[in-house]
């Protein structure tokens, strides 16, 4: 391809609030329609807002997770625009005194690590909802969600492929997830997607016009949508057109970005401070102390895997995906069992077993005590490891302890030599035209002894054992 592609994403964030950012609504999601309003948030004439402290701190943690600088005074400002969904005509936001600036996040791309800046990561407060589809001839509005308190983190214009803005949405996802600040859910709307894109030719350092997609709210909608705006742009300027700055919608459904309206400027909106609000001061003690009640996040908790529990990159990396998986993992650890062996029946039984049913790991049907104690019995040799997925798999349907299910199944795996050996001498009598064989050289039929041996036992015998035993009678004169 000729062009660079110059993205940059706008991230809203819904905070984790049990109310709005400027008066006691609740922000629960699934509401009736316009039963969670008052005066403050309808924005009626005579009253005043008063900022939620929470969403302050919400909004410190996720900038002290970014490497932001936390600013001690910060303001808040008027966005003028109208729309139905937003009754006062304006929208409380921040805008010339963010409260977080100059931040950064780092991801993994194909060709490694890449650090992303991030510009600001300032407060607002959500609009309402309108409805096009309840209504065959009117819009209908639902102004639940409006004063609900949002997060806007702001990249620089680092990325540079529909891939590299799936890695880093997702990213922010894990760390505000891990914070416990917000829940992630993009279908519900708690997690949004601004993309800003321009084409520049390669090795060019000035930047193109830009245009805003809107309406993302899948990771896979992103990079579609990414996807379709470049080749759009790329197919404009090869044909001699110009790029016009303009918002685009993204329509899932034709897979095509559509013109929204023009690109609107910060004068458009007329911001000016916000009169009914101070500005917001932080003390440094109470700074000091969000930081120190600060989760351990996804990137340090991976390193401490990898060291602690002798665990590859990549096992560390799955199994800090999410904080719910990562305790789960640790759990299991605590209560006995090598740590990789652990962590392969995690990655792979485990969430094999929640993906079939949909669910996640806090909904396991079977727990980190039941799959520690079945690692435990592979290691002490009572059972193989074929026979601990029959075991694992009636785990999952009776939530019955594994050792309870050895002993009631008698699945108690057979290592003594001395119970072995009457086995494997009646093999062998009974296939002597095999026996020869295999002294004359056609060694590969020891796994046809192996096989005959463990029917003999009902999968019983311990592999390991069998086959030596079995390599020492056969090479015995």
């Amino acid at each position: 391809m000729r062009y660079e592609a110059v993205i940059g994403l706008e991230v809203h964030a819904q905070l984790l609030t049990q109310s709005k950012i400027f008066c006691a609504c609740s922000t629960r999601f699934g509401a009736a329609a316009n039963t969670q309003t008052c005066p403050v948030c309808t924005g009626m004439p005579g009253v005043l807002p008063v900022l939620n402290e929470m969403a302050v701190e919400y909004a410190v943690r996720m900038g002290m997770a970014t490497a932001c600088t936390i600013r001690q005074r910060s303001r808040f400002a008027r966005k003028n625009y109208f729309y139905p969904d937003l009754p006062k005509g304006y929208q409380i936001s921040q805008f010339e005194e963010p409260l977080c600036t100059q931040g950064h996040l780092t991801i993994e791309t194909q060709a490694g690590e890449r650090t992303v800046r991030i510009e600001r990561i300032h407060l607002e407060e959500d609009a309402g909802k309108t409805l096009h589809d309840q209504d065959p001839d009117s819009s209908l509005v639902d102004l639940n969600r409006t004063g609900t308190p949002l997060i806007e983190i702001v990249s620089e214009p680092d990325l540079r492929d529909p891939l590299e803005a799936h890695a880093y949405l997702a990213k922010l996802k894990q760390i505000l997830v891990y914070l416990e600040i917000c829940d992630g859910n993009m279908e519900e709307g708690s997690l949004r997607c601004d993309a800003n894109v321009s084409l520049r030719p390669v090795g060019e350092s000035r930047l193109g016009t830009k245009t805003e997609i809107k309406n993302l709210n899948s990771f896979k909608g992103v990079e579609a949508a990414l996807r379709h705006e470049i080749e759009r742009q790329a197919a404009l300027l090869d044909g001699g057109e110009r790029v016009v700055q303009e918002t685009r919608l993204w329509d899932a459904q034709r897979g095509e970005t559509r013109v929204m309206r023009s690109k609107e400027e910060a004068h458009d909106y007329r911001y000016f401070p916000e009169p009914d609000l101070l500005p917001l001061v932080l003390d440094a003690a109470w700074l000091e102390r969000v930081r120190a009640a600060l989760p351990e996040l996804p990137d340090a908790k991976r390193e401490r895997f990898q060291v602690q529990y002798s665990l590859g990159r990549y096992d560390a990396h799955v199994l800090t995906g999410t904080q719910a998986l990562a305790d789960y993992y640790e759990s299991a650890v605590a209560a006995g069992g090598e740590p990789k062996r652990i962590a392969n029946w995690v990655q792979t039984e485990l969430q094999g077993l929640l993906n079939a049913r949909g669910i996640g790991i806090e909904a396991s049907p079977i727990s980190a005590a039941s799959l520690s104690e079945l690692v435990r019995l592979i290691e002490a040799d009572r059972i193989s490891g074929k026979m601990a997925k029959e075991v694992f798999a009636e785990m999952q349907r009776s939530g019955e302890a594994p050792g309870s299910i050895v002993e009631r199944r008698g699945m108690q795996q057979i290592s003594d030599r001395t119970a072995l050996l009457p086995v494997v001498q009646q093999i062998l009598a009974a296939n002597p035209g095999a026996v020869e064989k295999y002294r004359d050289g056609k060694t590969k039929l020891l796994g046809f002894f192996v096989g005959q041996a463990m029917k003999a036992t009902r999968g019983r015998a311990n592999p390991q054992e069998l086959e030596q035993l079995l390599r020492e009678s056969l090479d015995s004169s």
